[in-house]
């Protein structure tokens, strides 16, 4: 006979711990200390067990009666439910344990040694700005697309930074990929949101056709803004090796071997962060000879100094407000000598792409990928070098 709740609020102690049946194999046990517990009997694989439901009146005889029909449920699936329960609190345990923000931090802390110093604050600094204060306490395992969306991803994307948003997901997609790998989630929440979050219109920077160049090399030549020397070596330099501009104005006199012709620009400065031999041209080492008898007697490591503070390197923006001086700013930047050398170098002299790209220190398309020699085609890209500065020559 199934009880009733009047049956169990009345239920006085006795001086032996005794039942009240309830049907199913459910009762409630009630202890001399007055206490009341819901107890469920059930066999499993040939045991007979107990699984504890709660006490009365806390759980009342209705959800007790709840969680017996879940209890017989997990039974007929053949699941025993005591270690069901067992397994729900090791998993809410775990959970607890492996937040976001602590997989995250294990995940960087097996990473930074191979990355670049400036690379991994980067990386720190936006997983503590843009995603700890967010989700950061979440188990990482019950992080949802649409949780990393929405309370993380759009506040980024709200205050328009859509490249930080961009890269942050790609953080966190490695953060959840570690997580599978690691058995701390089954599921990466980034995966699932390409196209999701809006993208900044590329602007490539600008590069003057080669029709202009000449124009422009008699500008730099005439020098009727009156630009410093250095300043116009500095131009000079960008045009012939096509540097970047942070790697022309960060240039240092230990790294230009005259003897070999080359300039290996180290590790830090490169995008790639890897060594990056430059061949030089002879127009390029004229260049070099004559900023080197300007400089020798400021005693400076850097090829080009600032002006005002020779201890320091020339000015980020230097080569840039040169060529806006020469008149040519608007269909001009120093990163654009980039995309003129390539353009150039291909359609005029006939270099292939793959020797230009190398020169230009992309990322290889080879298959070897980047383990393939980093002075591959030195010697063409030697020569590549020397017929550009003689195509310039020309055009002068």
């Amino acid at each position: 006979m199934k009880l009733k709740d009047i049956q169990c609020r009345n239920a006085k102690p006795k001086e032996k711990a005794y039942k009240l049946s309830d049907g199913a194999g459910m009762y409630l046990e009630v202890a001399p200390s007055g206490s009341k517990y819901w107890r469920l009997k059930y066999r499993i694989l040939k045991k007979e067990k107990r699984l504890a439901l709660g006490v009365y009146p806390e759980i009342s005889l209705a959800e007790a009666r709840e969680k017996r029909d879940g209890a017989k449920k997990l039974i007929r699936e053949g699941i025993d439910p005591i270690e069901h329960k067992r397994q729900k609190k090791a998993t809410a345990i775990q959970n607890a344990e492996n937040t976001f923000q602590a997989v995250a931090l294990e995940w960087f802390g097996v990473n930074e040694e191979r990355w670049s110093k400036k690379y991994a604050q980067k990386v720190i600094r936006g997983l503590e700005l843009n995603v700890f204060p967010y989700i950061g306490m979440r188990p990482i395992a019950e992080i949802t697309p649409p949780v990393l969306l929405q309370e993380c991803l759009r506040r980024i994307e709200n205050r328009g930074s859509y490249d930080i948003a961009s890269r942050t997901k790609q953080i966190c997609g490695q953060v959840f990929r570690y997580g599978i790998q690691t058995g701390k989630c089954e599921w990466n929440a980034a995966d699932n949101l390409q196209g999701a979050l809006k993208t900044n219109k590329v602007n490539h920077f600008r590069a003057m056709d080669i029709s202009r160049l000449p124009a422009f090399l008699k500008a730099l030549e005439r020098n009727e803004p009156r630009l410093f020397s250095r300043t116009r070596r500095a131009v000079w330099l960008s045009l012939y090796t096509f540097c970047r501009p942070k790697e022309i104005r960060m240039a240092r006199w230990k790294d230009i071997d005259f003897k070999e012709r080359v300039w290996t620009i180290p590790a830090e400065l490169m995008k790639m962060n890897r060594d990056h031999i430059v061949p030089l041209s002879s127009q390029a080492i004229e260049v070099l000879k004559e900023q080197e008898k300007e400089v020798e007697v400021l005693n400076t490591e850097w090829v080009f100094p600032s002006q005002y503070k020779p201890r320091n390197p020339m000015s980020d923006g230097t080569v840039n407000k040169a060529i806006k001086r020469l008149g040519f700013g608007k269909e001009m930047v120093a990163h654009g000598f980039r995309a003129l050398a390539r353009t150039t170098i291909r359609e005029k002299l006939k270099y292939e792409s793959e020797i230009i790209e190398k020169q230009l220190a992309h990322q290889t398309r080879n298959p070897l990928g980047e383990a393939y020699d980093r002075t591959q085609f030195l010697e063409e890209r030697a020569v590549m070098m020397q017929d550009w500065a003689d195509y310039i020559e020309k055009l002068i």
